[in-house]
């Protein structure tokens, strides 16, 4: 298992567009896990690249008991929306009512490159648009109304965990041409 700090809001990195995936390497083999183990370990059910300090175009997902990752997505979003609840990894403990797509088709590839298509409705939907935001540097806070987005930024100050250090990083000895923060 390799389990990494997931970054909080205030970070940098979390604002940034990641960058498009270029090469299908052990490399990607190995992110595409630390993801899955950090993921599964916090637990949550997405979390995208940016969220653990890369800035690279992938994010997995666990929902309904399937477990899997998404690299380049790409989406089609359906004009029915639906408001739910939504948090976020990277605000610990805050959730608000957030307007989504109901059904959404994601394409993107597979760790090896394939072409893959993901479809979802509600809580696959939500995710697969939580988690491309996070890959466009949109945090779920940004699709808040005003009133709301207020109340969140209030409980954001109020928390233990704002004001946090970000986590120390090791540079990887791996060429990452610029991806890896």
């Amino acid at each position: 298992m390799s389990i990494r700090p997931i970054r909080l809001f205030g970070d940098p990195v979390l604002r940034t567009p990641a960058e498009p995936v270029t090469s299908f390497d052990a490399e990607l083999r190995k992110l595409v896990k630390d993801l899955t183990d950090t993921m599964m370990d916090a637990p949550g059910v997405g979390l995208a690249a940016p969220q653990i300090g890369v800035g690279l175009r992938v994010f997995t997902y666990h929902v309904d008991e399937v477990v899997g990752h998404l690299i380049n997505p790409t989406l089609e979003l359906s004009a029915e929306i639906e408001v739910d609840d939504e948090g976020c990894l990277s605000f610990p403990g805050l959730s608000y009512p957030t307007a989504r797509s109901l059904h959404t088709v994601a394409k993107g590839f597979t760790v090896h490159g394939e072409p893959v298509t993901l479809a979802g409705t509600s809580q696959l939907a939500r995710c697969i648009q939580h988690e491309t935001d996070h890959l466009d540097g949109v945090l779920f806070i940004d699709r808040l109304d005003p009133a709301q987005r207020k109340l969140a930024m209030k409980e954001i100050r109020a928390s233990e965990w704002w004001g946090e250090p970000a986590p120390v990083v090791r540079v990887s000895p791996h060429p990452t041409q610029g991806k890896a923060f």
